[in-house]
This record gives C-alpha cells, sequence and structure tokens, in this order.
C-alpha cells in the first residue's frame, strides 16, 4: 500500500503548521517536565519528606537529564534528518534513519541504567547529594528506582520528535500526556496513601513512562509517511552518523545543562557551609531544594520556548529539502517572536509572584529562611528570560535547517562556557549570590552571539523559491529532487 506524502508542509499557510506542530509539541515537552515536578511538588508536601526529599529531587535530576540528552539526540536528530529527507523525496533514506534510531536508543538505553546502577554513589555525590546524611538516603532511593526506568524513559523521548516528523503531532503529545495523567494519579496512592516515600515517586514516574514508551512502540508499527521493513533496523553507520551530528546541538543543550546544574549544586554546597544561616545542619539543604524548584521553573518555561522550535522541525526540514527558504525565512520570523513573547510573560510571573510559587512546593512547612532565600532567587536567576528563550528558539531553527555547526558552536558556548563558567567563578566573588547571578550574565552574552548568527541567517534567506520551484535536498545536494509542482500559496 502506498504510503502518503507530506506535501501539505509546503503548501499550507506557515502560520497554521506552526500551530499544527508546535502546539502538540509544547503539550508533549511541558507533560515530559511536568514527570520531575509533579513528584518535587508531592514531595515536598509530605511531611515526612520534605526540604530533604525536594534536595534528593534536585540531586537526582541532572543525573535523568543525562539520559534525556542521549534519548533527544537521537530522536531530534532523526526528526530533522527524516523530515528534509521526505522533503527532497528520499524515502529509503527516511525509514533507514528511524529504524536506526530505534536500535540505538534501546541499546543506550539498556547501558545508561548498568552505569547508573553500578556506579550510582559516585554520581549522587558528584551532584551535590552529601549535603547532609538525610538528604543522601532519599536521593539514593529515590535514584535506584528512576535508574531502572531509564531504557522505557529514553525510548518515548527518542520516538516522540520521530513520531512528529512523520505527520503525527497529535499523538506524539497524546504519547507523553497519557503517561504524565498516570503518574499525576498514582504519586500520592504512593506517598501519601501507601507511605513509600522517594520510592513511590519514582515508581509513579516509571509506570507512566513505560505507558508512553508502549503507545510510541504501537505508532512505530503504524506509521503513515514512512514504511518500516527489517532492513530499516540493520546498522547504516553512514545514516547514522548524519542523523546525529544533527542532534548534537539539542544534546548539548541537555548534558550542558547538567554539567551546569553540577557546578551550581556544588557551588551551593560549599557557599552555602560558608553561609552563617546555611552552614547549620537543619538548614543546610535549603539552598539546594529552592534552587531545584528555581530550575524546575524556568524547565517550564523553557519547555514551552524548545516546544515551539521543535515543533516546527518538521515544517522547516522539509521546505529545506524542498528549496523554499521564503517559507523557511517567515517561519522563522513567527517563532522569534513568539519567543520573546513567551520569555517576558515568565519573567512577570517568576519576578512578581515568587512568594506564590514558591508556596506550592512546601514552604508553609519549612522556615522562614526557606521563603526569604526562594523570592530572592526566582528575582535574579529568571531575570533575564526573554532572551533566554530567543536564545533556545535560535539554536533548534539552526539545526532543523541542517546548520548543524552553528547551533553546535552557540549552544556550546551558552552552556559550557558561560553556563558552567559563570557558575564556577561568580561564587568566588558573590556567594551563594553568584551563583544565582549566572544566569542571567549567561543569557544576554549569548544573546549578543545569536543575534549576529541570525543577521547573518536571514542575509541568506532574502532570496527565497518562489512557490512550486525545486529545490536541493540537505541529504545529497549532487543531484535533483522531485521536481512535482507545488501548489500556489500564502507564505503567511
Amino acid at each position: 500500500m502506498e504510503k502518503k506524502t507530506n506535501d501539505f508542509l509546503v503548501t499550507e499557510p506557515v502560520g497554521r503548521l506552526m500551530g499544527k506542530y508546535a502546539v502538540p509539541c509544547i503539550i508533549s515537552l511541558l507533560v515530559a517536565a511536568l514527570y520531575n515536578i509533579v513528584d518535587q511538588l508531592f514531595i515536598a508536601n509530605a511531611d515526612y519528606l520534605g526540604s530533604y526529599g525536594n534536595a534528593a529531587n534536585t540531586v537526582v535530576f541532572p543525573l535523568t537529564v543525562v539520559a534525556l540528552a542521549v534519548a533527544v539526540c537521537i530522536g531530534d536528530g532523526a526528526c530533522a534528518y527524516v523530515s528534509i529527507a521526505l522533503g527532497s523525496g528520499e524515502k529509503e533514506k527516511a525509514h533507514r534513519a528511524v529504524g536506526n534510531a530505534v536500535a540505538l536508543v534501546v541499546l543506550c538505553g539498556i547501558a545508561m541504567t548498568a552505569a547508573f546502577l553500578i556506579f550510582s554513589d559516585g554520581l549522587l555525590t558528584a551532584f551535590g547529594g552529601r549535603v547532609n546524611e538525610e538528604t543522601f538516603a532519599c536521593a539514593k532511593e529515590y535514584f535506584f528506582w528512576i535508574s531502572v526506568g531509564i531504557p522505557a524513559y529514553m525510548f518515548g523521548q527518542a520516538m516522540n520528535p520521530i513520531i512528529r516528523s512523520d505527520g503525527s503531532p497529535k499523538f506524539a503529545m497524546a504519547c507523553t500526556v497519557a503517561g504524565a495523567v498516570a503518574n499525576c494519579i498514582l504519586d500520592p496512592i504512593f506517598i501519601f496513601t501507601f507511605r513509600w516515600g522517594m520510592m513511590g515517586a519514582a515508581v509513579a514516574t516509571i509506570l507512566g513512562q513505560i505507558l508512553t514508551a508502549v503507545l510510541s512502540l504501537w505508532y512505530l508499527l503504524h506509521m503513515k509517511a514512512v514504511a518500516l521493513e527489517r532492513s530499516s533496523f540493520a546498522p547504516d553507520f553512514s545514516i547514522a552518523r548524519r542523523f546525529l551530528v544533527l542532534g548534537v546541538t539539542s544534546f548539548l543543550s541537555q548534558i550542558s545543562l547538567v554539567a551546569a546544574m553540577a557546578a551550581i549544586n556544588n557551588m551551593i554546597r560549599k557557599y552555602g557551609a560558608a553561609d552563617p544561616v546555611f552552614a547549620l545542619e537543619e538548614y543546610a539543604q535549603i539552598p539546594m531544594a529552592v534552587v531545584g524548584i528555581v530550575m524546575k521553573f524556568f524547565q517550564i518555561v523553557i519547555s514551552i520556548a524548545v516546544g515551539m522550535a521543535a515543533g516546527c522541525i518538521p515544517v522547516v526540514g522539509y521546505n529545506t529539502g524542498a528549496g523554499r527558504k521564503d517559507r523557511v525565512k517567515a517561519l522563522l520570523t513567527r517563532l522569534l517572536v513568539c519567543e520573546a513573547a513567551v520569555g517576558a510573560a515568565a519573567t512577570v510571573v517568576a519576578v512578581g509572584f515568587p512568594q506564590q510559587i514558591i508556596a506550592l512546593f512546601g514552604a508553609a512547612n519549612e522556615s522562614a529562611y526557606y521563603t526569604e532565600f526562594a523570592v530572592k532567587s526566582f528575582r535574579i536567576y529568571l531575570c533575564m528570560m526573554t532572551l533566554a528563550t530567543v536564545n533556545k528558539g535560535c539554536f533548534i531553527y539552526l539545526q532543523a535547517m541542517g546548520k548543524a555547526v552553528p547551533s553546535m558552536v552557540i549552544s556550546m558556548v551558552r552552556e559550557i562556557v558561560f553556563g558552567v563558567g559563570f557558575a564556577l567563578v561568580l561564587p568566588v566573588f558573590l556567594g551563594l549570590d553568584g551563583v544565582l547571578w549566572s544566569m542571567p550574565v549567561s543569557d544576554v552574552l549569548t544573546f549578543a552571539i545569536a543575534l549576529a548568527v541570525l543577521v547573518k541567517i536571514y542575509g541568506e534567506l532574502g532570496g527565497g523559491k518562489e512557490a512550486g520551484a525545486p529545490g536541493r535536498g540537505f541529504i545529497d545536494a549532487s543531484k535533483d529532487r522531485r521536481t512535482g509542482a507545488v501548489s500556489k500559496e500564502k507564505t503567511a
């Protein structure tokens, strides 16, 4: 049976396509972010866990992001590659890319679980878990069970963008939502009714992730634009290398977050011990718990920013493959405006209502120092979210266009050079406050670089193709792609 094509990606108005693809992607990423946040909400409000459990959650979170980094490298890279291949009429390469991505993420998931279980104590220590003994015990219990579920988690996260590239953004969203709903239902049962503590929070998360993985697997057997065959799963190192290159930016944006969190957690532990209040044993976990909550709020905002940009990947990739520069440019403009609007709205909420936010995370059960440090953290750490969202959109859009190198370089500068560097240097001069200022300073400097790159990209896109003109494919520009005419339409 003949598979359908995705030619509508070069005929429908780009504004409509952005809504069609970006909204489900935003919801998918928001729901994925809520897995950890929901755990933290219930943990924070459990009187037998409180800020110790919160701090433990903050310690484990970056380690789950390591697994996510590998998954999105495979999934986002394959999504971009498959979209460009389909736009260029190369269905053979598209199905091989999907098959290789599936095989690769399964192998990586198993390897990641083994590594986490073998080196758990050392990893938790490296991420600040020994701030006090109670925090370390909670972190160890939570991390064990989360590690067991890593293969299902990685599979679901990697398949989500691949499902979008096949023209089914709503199903991709449904997979993630189903797992998150299961997690939300099971968390209070396991934590409050069964009183399973950190294990309960982790097991609820694992069961939700398994549900997402099962739904994703079902879709792979019923794909629309890509016909999977047994040969799809045969190792093809040439194709795997190409889609992994396209996924490097996604990998760096996540793994560098891990590096930044490791630096931040250890600086919090070091300079918190020098603080007259947080040096006390009963308050030592507060800075780590609070910064973890601030990061979770930021994660919600950045999930929207990433969702808007990642949702555009199939549209951008297909139009790039079809040579439609006019549509690529129009979509870029819309995306940047939307990214700035989201960042501005989030900044107003974070700076204007920090007490209301922290109240959701058990502030009523904690000392006044907890709320006081939280208010300061929200107002400093998140004051430049407008630039942060625009920066993130820029990274991902470049990736979708097949411009892996500039996307990777800017992302690395932001997350590693600035993100880690300032987190290590500023506390030397500003103490705990230096940890908080590392974020806005990094985003201001990154925006200056991104702006220069955007000016260059707009220049390159200036001479867009006329509607219906055939383009050159990214996958192999040495030969002509499909030359079927495309109907005239508006690009706005």
